[in-house]
């Protein structure tokens, strides 16, 4: 059943959802913690819920595109990067990614075997966070990866067994460095963000005073303050450093070591402008912001990845996993239907610091979402699937009826 309805998804590519209704965004700030729900179509972005604060010390309430950071939907936006920068004719997804590191990336299990910027994406290399995946200013990635901890034996690169590791993005954003020649955080602003008119960032790069005057300060579910606090914002270092190291970038060499943007989770930017984001990718094709082969290569890793699937890899729940983002689906074998409304939506979801983020797409005419809340308990599994907290799932629930046609 789960591949019919990506069959189906497939089908209905192009789309063209009608407009949702219009809601009024009601901000209450006596509600902590902060939490913003943002509906969108091919045509509408529409705010629903917009509650709590913002910062509890100056009593600020949320607003509806105040920056925020989205945790791990910042690989999506990695993604597109790359595919966008292959529409350009400067990446190739399976090449070998040592070609452009400028050293060579092997498995230790797997010596002969190369690893791709799709083997990466798609947490089919082979990899491990057991030994970390921050790699600070000042230290070397391919020292990094020459450590076994780094890797698993669980398959060659593109057969290994699927599990959800960080350490890829550090790769990734590396590479897209080299074949770009830019630095990350500007490739990304250059392919993604400015073409879609939205104000974003990496670890506060470049956000400038007016985004970080509205920065939405995340706290843990005790209260202590996680991250973005005014006080931990520029000019603040806002970058892993290592000891020693001195916090400036402007000797920093473009393929050297991408780590320091963190583009596994570094990503600050409000709801309204990841629904952009998200409402971008709906229409794929000429003068679009995917073109047709960069759309279909998204889709079909994903399909590829339902294929492969095999239940218990990593988690029992966490099916499909393609280019930088998965499906949610409730169909046997899997079960992570965060919106339990039977509607298949493609995406990626966020945790960490407190925080948990989605990003939602629907290709058959229902709405999509973005969204985060704050002060949720830290995950009691290895990996969190998208409907494994309860909050999160009564938070869907209340936006759907909120969109739900009369």
């Amino acid at each position: 059943m789960m591949r019919a309805m990506i069959r189906r998804l497939a089908a209905a590519l192009a789309f063209l959802a009608a407009p949702l209704a219009a809601q009024e965004a009601a901000p209450n700030p006596g509600l902590p913690p902060a939490t913003v729900v943002v509906a969108f179509d091919k045509d509408s972005i529409t705010p629903l819920i917009v509650e709590g604060l913002a910062n509890k010390e100056t009593g600020r309430a949320v607003e509806a595109n105040d920056p925020v950071r989205i945790a791990s939907i910042s690989k999506l936006i990695m993604a597109l990067t790359a595919l966008r920068l292959v529409d350009e004719g400067k990446l190739d997804l399976d090449r070998d990614v040592s070609e452009y590191l400028g050293w060579r990336l092997r498995s230790p299990y797997h010596p002969d075997a190369p690893v791709t910027l799709e083997h990466l994406l798609m947490h089919r290399a082979g990899l491990s966070d057991a030994g970390g995946y921050v790699i600070p200013l000042g230290e070397s990635l391919e020292a990094k990866l020459a450590d076994p901890a780094a890797w698993r034996d669980v398959g060659k690169p593109g057969e290994a067994a699927f599990e959800y590791a960080n350490l890829g993005s550090p790769l990734v954003a590396t590479a897209l460095e080299a074949a770009s020649g830019e630095r990350y955080d500007r490739l990304v602003e250059r392919l993604v963000f400015k073409p879609l008119g939205v104000k974003a960032c990496l670890n506060w790069i470049g956000c400038g005073p007016d985004l970080e005057a509205r920065a939405v300060t995340l706290y843990r579910h005790t209260g202590e303050v996680a991250a973005d606090a005014p006080g931990r914002l520029p000019p603040a270092c806002t970058i892993p450093v290592a000891e020693g190291q001195a916090c400036d970038l402007s000797a920093y060499v473009p393929s050297t070591n991408a780590s320091i943007y963190s583009p596994q989770g570094g990503v600050r930017i409000g709801m309204v402008d990841l629904a952009k984001i998200g409402q971008a990718m709906l229409t794929v094709g000429p003068g679009q912001f995917l073109s047709s082969a960069a759309g279909k290569r998204w889709f079909t890793a994903m399909v590829a990845a339902q294929r492969s699937h095999v239940p218990g890899e990593a988690a029992p729940d966490f099916c499909a996993y393609g280019l930088a983002a998965y499906v949610l689906v409730d169909e046997a074998p899997c079960s992570d239907d965060l919106f339990r409304d039977g509607v298949g939506r493609i995406g990626h979801g966020g945790e960490a610091y407190g925080l948990r983020s989605g990003l939602w797409m629907s290709f058959t005419g229902q709405p999509g979402f973005a969204y985060f809340t704050t002060q949720v308990p830290p995950p009691t599994d290895a990996v969190e699937t998208a409907a494994s907290d309860p909050r999160e799932v009564a938070l869907m629930a209340r936006a759907l009826v909120m969109v739900a046609k009369p």
